[in-house]
């Protein structure tokens, strides 16, 4: 329907003009680039958020190419939906870190009336950033690209509600993101994917597994994941001469979810060889299990486990859990995100209970001050610091699923949602499908299997 396809380009064009002409009015008014001789600009309690003088470019650049190619790599898998997959996930990376900067700003940052950022603002974007995308994942080939930028909107402002309570109000340890950045995203789009369900596209042909789409996308992205995703998780934690906990951690942990994929899907699916996606979900799954832990005393051997127990969590849950989510819960889950970063990121959270609960000022030594600073002053025990960290999951918990119905309540508003006979073709607004090509049988994966955000 070209008339349809007009409409929605047009509709997009305008709402990016507004959204870009009001963030730039609020830069104008509020942003202001950090003075070098003030590090410290934000509140006592301001966690890792705090702007760091001695930030290194190589951290936020290491950062910024997980959040842009890691993930946007991460949902090509979809056939003839991957490059306007791609170009969505660009348009809501772009979007996020703008919008990021600004909420978190007037959180963190503000000062005398003025946002002050620097390198470390741009770290924060990219985490929120990668939320966001994790939550799309949830949605993506079933909403427009107006609703798309919608989502974003307030799916980083929840974000950083969340975050703030978190660790600014609670002064929870979650530095690489295994409760704000994993489960958040992924419950926040899984929430606002059920309030956007619609019985009738039950009988419609799934759009996620059309097309001869090949695995070098997931190669690809397969390779950014294990370049990159140490850095991510340690980009807020390494200071001073600190031995990088969270980067070794991280590295034994994506080494042995590896391991456990080849353990068990040749296990559970009846396929000759191993998919490529397989191994990716597993590297996806343990980054989120050691998103809290990381800087934690984990000791090699305990990543190891952790990282063995994430590997098997993506293919028992799309063999087993995601048909009953599908059936009875009525939860489209496009790209997999509950088994892959979803129920990761809760066990990573009790990982990371367990641990603070363990911690002692004679096994962390000057690193507790690190790790957990109320601790080391003395303002809470070990114990207060590990109720706190387990109250803050299901905090997370409500505030996604709050947050999702929200949005996906406006989002299913008369005037944004798509008439269901031109659903299939929102992906044209960004990129031209072709019409060829639709064939199931040439899927990559057994159905229920689809991952990858």
């Amino acid at each position: 329907m070209p008339e349809h396809t007009a409409a929605s380009r047009l509709r997009l064009s305008a709402l990016c003009f507004l959204l870009q002409i009001l963030t730039i009015i609020l830069f104008a008014v509020f942003v202001r680039y950090s003075p070098e001789s003030s590090p410290g600009l934000c509140s006592q309690n301001c966690s890792w958020r705090s702007q760091d003088s001695g930030f290194q470019h190589p951290r936020f650049r290491d950062v910024h190419l997980q959040a842009l190619l890691g993930f946007g790599l991460l949902v090509a898998f979809l056939g003839r939906y991957g490059p306007g997959s791609v170009a969505i996930s660009i348009l809501v990376v772009a979007f996020a870190i703008q919008w990021d900067v600004l909420i978190q700003g007037f959180l963190y940052f503000f000062l005398n009336g003025k946002i002050y950022v620097g390198a470390q603002s741009m770290v924060s974007a990219d985490f929120c950033a990668a939320a966001i995308l994790i939550s799309t994942g949830a949605v993506l080939g079933r909403v427009n690209p107006i609703q798309m930028l919608l989502l974003t909107l307030l799916g980083v402002t929840l974000f950083a509600l969340n975050e703030y309570i978190l660790l600014s109000l609670m002064g929870v340890s979650d530095s690489g993101g295994s409760l704000t950045v994993y489960t958040f995203g992924a419950y926040f789009g899984l929430m606002v994917s059920r309030i956007l369900h619609q019985p009738h596209t039950d009988k419609r042909k799934e759009q996620q597994d059309t097309g001869h789409q090949p695995d070098v996308f997931a190669v690809v992205g397969t390779l950014y994941l294990w370049i990159f995703w140490p850095s991510f998780t340690s980009a807020t934690t390494v200071r001073d001469n600190a031995e990088p906990w969270a980067v070794l951690n991280t590295y034994f942990s994506l080494a042995a979810s590896t391991l456990a994929t080849f353990v068990l899907s040749p296990v559970l699916y009846e396929e000759s060889t191993l998919r490529m996606v397989q191994i990716q979900d597993a590297t996806l799954a343990s980054a989120a299990m050691m998103g809290m832990a990381g800087e934690m005393l984990v000791t090699p051997f305990g990543a190891l486990i952790a990282g063995f127990l994430a590997g098997l969590i993506p293919p028992l849950g799309f063999r087993f859990l995601t048909p009953i989510l599908c059936s009875r819960l009525k939860t489209q889950d496009t790209c997999g995100v509950h088994n892959v970063h979803g129920l990761p990121g809760i066990l990573g959270a009790l990982l990371g209970t367990l641990l603070a609960a363990l911690a002692t000022a004679d096994a962390y030594g000057g690193r507790l001050e690190l790790v957990f600073p109320l601790v080391a002053q003395g303002s809470r025990t070990a114990t207060d610091q590990a109720l706190c960290q387990l109250c803050a999951l299901p905090i997370t918990l409500l505030l996604a699923t709050l947050g999702g119905c929200l949005t996906g309540a406006i989002l299913k508003m008369k005037g944004l949602r798509s008439p269901p006979d031109t659903q299939y073709l929102e992906n044209r607004v960004l990129w031209e499908v072709a019409e060829e090509g639709c064939d199931h049988r040439a899927s990559r994966k057994e159905p229920g299997t689809s991952t990858l955000v």
